[in-house]
């Protein structure tokens, strides 16, 4: 017998085929009506559930699912799966570190990249038949801050200290033995110290607006804001002032708070780029992603341990 799958996040036909021909009946919520008419039709057959971070797993959905065993979270956040539910009916739940770094890694420099050299500006410009052309800052030498030096925050480090020889500081719980990285304990000092603040912590209660008014304030003038990670590690008010009144020198956000909502007096400004949360997004990474997905479902469903439960 086939086990009831809930997929609430999207996922490519070749995807959904591979997570059927892996022995699973789907059921796919993507919208909120979706959801609503499964859960009222179909929900004891339901005893797995495929999510992600930002789209998580509230308690009341938890509650409405009587033979729910597991909810998967693809790639490495969970910040939005209600995990007191979860434990308090000792449904197992995993997340997927490692599977999408690279990726992400990468947007963040081609994100820092084009904020710092204007590139989707000057795109539009060349297309508006305007060839003036301005003074950039260089990212070579420059100092690099990163909040949070996990795996992700490690690869951004590692691009930028071999591809553009920049200096690396960071914030983290604790530091890491790493040679040449700079450890700060405060988030205000770090951005003092550097030209580019990358954001790479996980999102959730303990680093909601941990980057606001007082962070952007010593970034400077001359300093430039890249977010990865989720949209409410930054205070989007204090960010959307800053940028208004040039206190620092841009952004760049694949991940905004309420997205896919993005406030329009963000969307009005020329000194900021946005990616509509696709850092991690890459053919290799989201293959990785479902494919550590199916593999914990058969261990869970095989009786086996599972291959990356969320830490307790």
């Amino acid at each position: 017998m086939k086990h009831g799958l809930l997929v609430l996040v999207e996922q490519t036909p070749e995807h959904l085929a591979m997570i059927e021909a892996a022995g699973f009946a789907l059921r796919l919520a993507i919208t909120a009506q979706q959801r609503e008419a499964i859960l009222a039709t179909q929900a004891p057959e339901i005893q797995a559930v495929f999510t992600n971070g930002s789209t998580g797993l509230r308690a009341d959905m938890i509650a409405a699912l009587p033979n729910l065993e597991i909810v998967c979270a693809q790639g490495v956040g969970y910040d939005q799966v209600d995990l007191d539910a979860t434990r308090a009916r000792g449904i197992a739940a995993t997340h997927g570190p490692g599977t999408n770094d690279s990726s992400v890694a990468d947007h963040a420099l081609a994100l820092l990249l084009a904020a710092a050299r204007h590139v989707p500006q000057s795109d539009a410009a060349v297309r508006r038949g305007d060839w003036s052309r301005e003074e950039r800052p260089s990212v070579s030498g420059k100092k690099l801050g990163i909040l949070g030096m996990g795996r992700i925050g490690q690869g951004i480090a590692r691009r930028a200290v071999g591809g553009f020889d920049m200096q690396i500081g960071y914030v983290s719980r604790h530091p890491h033995d790493i040679e040449h990285y700079r450890y700060f304990d405060d988030p205000v000092a770090l951005a003092a110290w550097c030209d580019f603040l990358v954001v790479a912590v996980p999102g959730g209660a303990a680093t909601r607006h941990m980057v606001g008014a007082a962070v952007l304030h010593a970034l400077g003038e001359q300093g430039f804001l890249i977010n990865i990670a989720r949209g409410s590690v930054v205070d989007t008010g204090a960010l959307i002032e800053a940028l208004a009144h040039h206190r620092i020198a841009g952004a760049a956000l694949d991940v905004v708070e309420g997205e896919p909502n993005v406030p329009a007096a963000l969307l009005q400004l020329d000194n900021v780029i946005l990616t509509p949360h696709v850092a991690g997004r890459s053919p290799e990474a989201v293959d990785a992603m479902v494919r550590l997905v199916l593999d914990n479902l058969h261990a869970h469903f095989s009786g086996q341990p599972l291959l990356t439960p969320i830490p307790l």
